[in-house]
């Protein structure tokens, strides 16, 4: 079946980097475009960045846009979200997902299931 499996979580001061992983398995990642998400306390879970099958195109949410990036390493099954210039304000738990598409603003429709998460925490 389905899992996608995040890590790379933690806490981190204000101004400090995280760099998430996402291992999936049971589907054909190298066919698949893949996008993080984002889930604070009390909040909707928003999209936060999406990236091609190929990697060649990749998209941002503008709060994140010129701090975080994502790429993907096709032959083991993995994306990665590298978190730079971190705020209070994206404490989060980040969840990857397969996605229908990656828009300019982000990614678009969620398909099937969700990992664990990833618990991000910025704070001093």
């Amino acid at each position: 079946q389905v899992q996608l499996v995040e890590s790379g979580g933690g806490l981190v001061q204000p101004g400090g980097s995280l760099r998430l992983s996402c291992t999936a398995s049971g589907f054909t990642f190298r066919f698949a475009t893949m996008g993080w998400f984002r889930q604070a306390p009390g909040k909707e879970r928003e999209g936060v960045s999406c990236i091609s099958t190929g990697g060649s195109n990749a998209n941002y949410a503008d709060s994140v846009k010129g701090r975080f990036t994502i790429s993907r390493d096709n032959a083991n099954n993995t994306v990665y979200l590298q978190m730079n210039s971190l705020k209070p304000e994206d404490t989060a738990v980040y969840y990857c997902a397969r996605i229908f598409r990656c828009i300019a603003s982000g990614p678009d429709r969620q398909l099937g299931s969700w990992g664990q998460g990833a618990q991000v925490t910025v704070s001093s």
